[in-house]
């Protein structure tokens, strides 16, 4: 009987020891069509986690990215780098494309598994506070796109206020990430956020069982999601459907997660995939068996679809890591079937050449608020030029404004960080003291609850 594969050294990175967070060396090895990330701790023993079950290959995943323009390092930082001192830090590559804005740590779940660790409200950050957070997002490039997020963002009454104050300092984009009960329950609420300039809403969506919430979010939310979703097509909002997908839980729900978006309608403009991370709050430390990983995602996606969704509808990201994450286009039909959408012309996809860089960032953060806005909200924004959106864009509007996105976005948790990836990151959380923080090193929790910049959860 043949033995394992023998491992291929895909080369050096840097990580952190899950249980100390110190920075350790680490090396990408592929067995097979799986590659791992392998790294020892001096204090805490070494540490093996998969990152890719191929197919497609690592390799061959990676050679489809375009090489895309780097901006040049920000300022050298002090004392322990990366990532230590994300704020960014001067070894970081990426400007920012969507900041996220934590106005508050409460929440009104408890969800066994939860990025923010929410819990109780404390010290959420006041209306000068959220300002100074603007300000010191367009002094440090441009107005990326805005998630107003938490915790559950929704339990401040004023979060109109703080959409309207986004858009007078002269922000364009913002979405609202999202468990959808007070949308659900609140319609002068959701008619306000509307009517303030909210763009699109995250909305979290773990199934379309009961089971699946339940599991996941520790209460059935099935009618609430959908009483959410019926909300926003009231109010001209779109709606990305975004679920944490959970071995043994819900993977075998990603192909009717799809097809329930896909017929929903042109109020849901796709689906995001995000494969569970453990930082934050979790049940356990991880093994190997409690990862799914993107290509996995990608097959499982084929296979569930009867072929309709397949791997090779999908490429690699511009401007961020190439194993970071993934994205398809796809035209929607009457009943909610889908095809893929054709490709842009060259020429359209080169019409903002940035000689300063940054380039594949800004047409990304375009992207973001065309394909998730709802068509007929007003609130999309520009093309990548700051005016109309490009030829094809124009078609699909005219043919029923059929546009369907499905992406997905592969978080790093202290098993699996790879410095080379989070250096490409263009997520940013926005630090209480302001400063725009990757969303991997925000946050990063230790097995034993410690984290690099979050504050503790109470």
């Amino acid at each position: 009987m043949a033995g394992p594969p023998e491992a291929v050294d895909l080369g050096a990175t840097e990580s952190v020891c899950p249980v100390c967070l110190e920075r350790i060396p680490a090396r990408r090895l592929g067995c097979g069509q799986d590659v791992y990330l392998s790294k020892a701790c001096p204090h805490h023993g070494s540490f093996r986690v998969v990152v890719w079950r191929g197919p497609p290959s690592w390799e061959a995943w990676a050679a489809q990215a375009p090489a895309a323009a780097r901006v040049e390092p920000f300022p050298p930082g002090q004392g322990k780098g990366c990532p230590f001192e994300c704020g960014p830090c001067e070894r970081h590559r990426n400007p920012t494309c969507c900041a996220l804005l934590e106005l508050t740590e409460g929440c009104d779940l408890r969800c066994p598994y939860c990025f923010a660790a929410a819990g109780r409200r404390r010290n959420d950050p006041d209306l000068a506070a959220v300002e100074r957070f603007y300000r010191a997002l367009a002094a440090g490039g441009g107005r990326p796109n805005v998630q107003l997020s938490g915790g559950e963002p929704t339990l401040r009454d004023d979060l109109p206020e703080i959409l309207a104050l986004g858009r007078s300092l002269g922000f364009s984009f913002f979405q609202l990430n999202t468990n959808g009960l007070r949308l659900a329950r609140d319609g002068a609420y959701a008619s306000r956020l509307a009517q303030a300039g909210l763009s699109c809403v995250f909305l979290q969506f773990d199934g379309v069982t009961d089971e699946a919430h339940r599991r996941i979010r520790g209460r059935p939310l099935r009618v609430i999601k959908e009483a959410a979703i019926a909300r926003c097509e009231e109010l001209g909002l779109g709606v990305i459907l975004v679920p944490t997908v959970v071995p043994g839980v819900n993977t075998a729900e990603l192909g009717a997660i799809v097809a329930f978006a896909a017929g929903r309608g042109e109020v849901v403009r796709g689906v995001h995939l995000q494969p569970v991370s453990y930082f934050g709050r979790f049940p356990r430390p991880p093994t190997d068996a409690d990862r799914i990983t993107l290509p996995e995602l990608l097959r499982a996606l084929e296979v569930q679809t009867g072929g309709a969704v397949r791997s090779e509808h999908f490429r690699p990201p511009a401007a961020e890591n190439a194993h970071c994450s993934f994205h398809g286009e796809f035209l929607r039909g009457r009943a909610g079937e889908l095809r893929p959408r054709p490709p842009r012309p060259a020429a359209a996809r080169g019409c903002c050449a940035d000689p300063a860089g940054g380039d594949e960032v800004r047409r990304a953060r375009d992207y973001v608020a065309r394909r998730w806005s709802h068509p007929g909200g007003g609130a999309a924004g520009g093309g990548c030029c700051g005016g109309s959106t490009d030829a094809l864009d124009r078609v699909i509007a005219e043919a029923g404004r059929a546009a369907f996105a499905i992406s997905g976005m592969a978080f790093q948790d202290a098993w699996s960080l790879d410095l080379d990836r989070l250096r490409d990151c263009f997520i940013r959380v926005v630090s209480p003291d302001a400063r725009a923080v990757p969303f991997c090193a925000y946050n990063l929790t230790g097995a034993t609850g410690a984290s690099l910049h979050r504050r503790a959860a109470p």
